[in-house]
This record gives structure tokens, sequence and C-alpha cells, in this order.
């Protein structure tokens, strides 16, 4: 008789984990199914086991109250059964559970704690070598970034064209010895020289994810993970409906029980030309119907932006298609799709002949300010080449690689999020009428909707740079007054201010005026 392995207790939205033997003839992947049922005094659970090899099956399970837990797991895997009990803990200080969406356009973890979103985008982190995946890691810990995308099929473009440490599926992958960007377009259009098998996965290269999205967690780093991608010479991007559907259906079945997992079924989806909206949506149908923990879901843009009012959408993940201007469009997009904003790509801090990846510190760190301040959140990306010698197949960049932040922006974009973490009432941000030159944000809040005069304000001036502002809400509201200088970091109060007042911003670009009411 075979026992399952499983610990006797976790914390409230940890990971609870169930290991049994199952069989292993023909293909598990395929042939067999397992299904477990978790029953608490307060919610029951039906969720999907996964083969891990080896003729080992394994049950993830996420409780989400805290008490005595038990389970049963069946299904054509095993000729017989396996049933348990755990108990489910009060939650560690730093463990807020899941983040959900709150108030229509913002987020919230499950414990009623604020999330305010500053993401970052390193694509293919976890194909690296084992050293720079732990680089990433300490890099990430150095900084406030709270959100990572990052890819689960390997990805080939410019600066990266080597082969990952592991594939997704059995097989072998296509002769890639002397490629470049001249051979790249052949390799893109011409994969037959690949011979994978679709039907049985890999489990070396997802034990790797299951260590870094499980390290991410306890890091309280939100790991939006992105199923499918365009940049793909492997032919992964083009496996055929029934090869997609059983992918997601078994990384639904991985990692949905890890309460940091956000679902991205893809990135740039319009540059994905072996898909079509259909496939799209009823990818996400195949999400929601396994998915019972119910994990944020959205899809990136290209050229074009999803529809965003489909219903299995929880949030609107954008790029900007405007050169020059993307975040100004925030409060439009939330208002047109009445849900949270967040611009995954605006462009990325870096010095690349390519147009995407060469923006400046200060105009990233101008547009995560811009975004906010109209209610939305940003994300961050690094494309810093070293030298001009530095080719397309060997320069280490943040974006695809990880490794080391070089750029002047992740450190101001750390002063915004601690502003954002001071609002009162852990509140969003939403975005008002006034002074043309300035973008002007109060708390978005229903009881202060029909207030005249708020209790905050925040004034931004972008790169504009008056010399001073002169301020008034009415005579008799007292307020203090902090002067902030966005790129240099710092936080000045001004005093106390009631009726006309001015306030000397001093002829800078990249200020701020923040007012709260006494």
């Amino acid at each position: 008789m075979y026992k399952c392995i499983y610990e006797r207790q976790v914390e409230k939205w940890g990971i609870f984990e169930v290991s049994v033997p199952g069989k292993t003839e023909g293909n598990p992947f395929t042939d067999y199914d397992i299904i477990a049922i978790f029953s608490g005094t307060n919610e029951t659970k039906k969720v999907n086991g996964f083969y891990d090899g080896n003729g080992e099956y394994v049950v993830r399970f996420m409780p989400d109250f805290e008490g005595d837990y038990t389970f049963n797991i069946s299904g054509s895997f095993s000729k017989q059964s396996y049933q348990g009990e755990f108990k489910s803990i009060k939650p560690t200080t730093d463990n807020h559970g899941y983040v959900q969406v709150s108030d229509t356009y913002h987020f919230r973890y499950a414990d009623g704690a604020p999330y305010y979103s500053v993401g970052t985008t390193c694509y293919a982190w976890v194909h690296q070598s084992e050293e720079r995946q732990e680089q990433t890691l300490k890099t990430l810990a150095d900084h406030a970034f709270n959100k990572i995308r990052f890819c689960i099929f390997p990805k080939h473009y410019d600066y990266n064209y080597a082969d990952p440490i592991t594939f997704p599926y059995e097989g072998t992958p296509c002769d890639n010895a002397g490629l470049n960007r001249n051979t790249m377009n052949a390799y893109m259009e011409d994969k037959s020289s690949n011979h994978w098998d679709f039907t049985k996965l890999n489990p070396e290269h997802f034990h790797r994810f299951d260590t870094r999205i499980r390290q991410l967690m306890e890091m309280g780093i939100e790991a939006d993970i992105i199923l499918f991608h365009p940049y793909d010479r492997w032919g992964f991007d083009g496996m055929g409906a029934e090869n997609d559907d059983r992918y997601v259906k078994y990384m639904v079945a991985r990692y949905s029980a890890y309460r940091n997992v956000w679902w991205s079924l893809a990135n740039e989806y319009d540059y994905v030309k072996t898909k079509t909206i259909e496939d799209w949506e009823r990818i996400a149908a195949v999400i929601c119907e396994n998915d019972s923990y119910a994990r944020l879901r959205s899809i990136h843009n290209g050229p074009h932006y999803y529809d965003f009012s489909k219903t299995w959408v929880t949030h609107c993940s954008c790029q900007g298609t405007d050169r020059y201007k993307a975040v100004e469009y925030t409060d439009e997009l939330m208002l047109k799709y009445q849900k949270p904003v967040v611009w995954d790509e605006i462009l990325y801090e870096g010095n690349l002949n390519l147009g995407w990846g060469n923006i400046s510190g200060e105009e990233l760190t101008r547009r995560f300010w811009e975004a906010s301040m109209r209610g939305g959140y940003a994300g961050h990306g690094e494309t810093l080449l070293q030298s001009v010698d530095d080719t397309v197949d060997q320069a280490i960049l943040w974006w695809s690689h990880g490794g080391t932040l070089q750029g002047d922006s992740p450190e101001r974009i750390a002063f915004l999020h601690k502003i954002l973490s001071e609002i009162p009432g852990g509140y969003g941000l939403k975005v008002i009428p006034s002074y043309w030159d300035a973008v002007t944000a109060t708390i978005d809040r229903e009881e202060d909707k029909d207030k005249q005069v708020k209790d905050y304000y925040l004034f931004y001036f972008t790169f504009l740079r008056p010399l001073y502002r002169d301020l008034y809400f009415d005579d008799d509201t007292k307020f203090k007054v902090d002067l902030i200088d966005t790129w240099n970091m710092t936080i000045v109060p001004q005093g106390m201010y009631q009726g006309h007042f001015r306030i000397i911003t001093g002829g800078n670009s990249y200020m701020a005026i923040r007012v709260q009411k006494v």
C-alpha cells in the first residue's frame, strides 16, 4: 500500500503539495487524469493534478482560510484513491495573499493591503545559467519591483539567440550553429529541423520554474507568466490547438496554487501568426475552466489592443502603440474598459539601435509617474549596452537575460512606489481636471466623488518647469504641503497653508507638489 507524501501544516495562502505514485505505462501526460477535492470549514475546491515524471503525480492547493482541511485524490492515474488531512495556520507577516482587482481600477491583496504594481520585464531570465538566475534574484531583492514578466517558452530575438538550458518538451532542437541576425528570419519561418513530441512535457524544465516562482513568492514579487509569444524558432508558437490546450491545462494545474501567479496569454499576441482571436478565446476558456483560484488574467498587445472588455480579462495589459504617447491614454482606457490598466511595456531605458530600447531613465521615470497619476500602473525594462562592440548574440541585457541593473530609473521607480504607499487609506489615484501644464491626481474613493475640496492632491509637472505654483482650494481648509523632486528623490515639507498660497518649485523639470488636508 503506497502512501501519499505531504506536510501536515501549511500557512493560509501558502502551497500545500501532495505527491502520490501512479501509472507509467503509455504516456502519463495524455493517458491519465488526477483530480483532488479539498474541503475545509469555509471552502471546497476541486483541482487537477499533473504528472511530474518518474511515476510521480503531484497536486497543489492554496488554502484560502485557516483551519482543518481534508483531501481526496482519485483518477485514472491509479487504481486506488488517496485521502489525508492537514491544518492551515495563520499567515506570516509578509504573506498578504493573492492580488485581486479592487475598486474597479486598482488592486489589493487578499488581506486588504493595497498593491501598487511596479513591474519589470525579464523575458528569458529562467532560461539562463543558474548563476545568472541567482544574480537576477539578488538584484530583485535590492530593488522595489513587485511584479516580473517572463516566458515559459524560450525566446529567439536580437540579443537572445542562444538555446535555453532546458526545453519544455522531449525532443531535439534545430541546429543553431552560426545563428545571427541575418539567419534569424529563416529560422523563424522554417522550424522543420526541430523534432519535438508535443505530447510529452519535460519535467526538468518546469522544476526550475517551480523553484523560481516560489522564490519570487517568498520575496513578495508577482510572477506574470507569459504562456505564448511570437519570437520562436523551435515551433512552440504553432503546436496546434490540442497541444496548446494540453500545455495550458498543465500550466494551470502546476502553478495556479501559487498566490503570486498572474496569467498573460501572450506577449504581443497580434504578432503570433499561428493563432486567431478564436484561438485566444479558446485558450482563455481553458484557463478559466481549470483555474479554481481565478488568478489575474490578461493578454499583451503589439500594434493593436486586445478587446479588454471580454469577461475573462481581469486587467488591461498594455504596450504603447505610439512612439511618443502611451501612458497619456491611461484614464481613457480605464473608462473604456472599466478595468485596471497596467502598462507592461512603455519602451525601455537603454541605448539599442532599436527604437523601443533607447529612451532615457528620465523619460521612463516620467512615464511611470504619468501612468500612476492617471490611475494606472507601469512596467520597467532595461536594454543598456556597455559598449558599441557588444554584439547581438553576446550582450547581456536585463530585459531578456536578467543579471544586474545599470540604469537610472529603478531607484526613482522605488521612490515613486514609496509615494504611492503613503496614500492615505491605501487607495489608488485618479486624474482630475486642473492646470493644463500639470497632471493632477486625487484619491480614487467613492466617498470623495462629490467633494468640491478633496483631502489629497498630487500635482506632477512632468518635463515642464514652472518657477512657482499658486494654489487655492477654499478659504477655510488647512493643508500640509510637500515639494517632491521626483528625479533627485527628495521630499521637502513646505509647511501649513490655507486660502491662497504660493509654492516655489524652483524651475526644474520632474517636480511634484503633494497637498494633504490637515
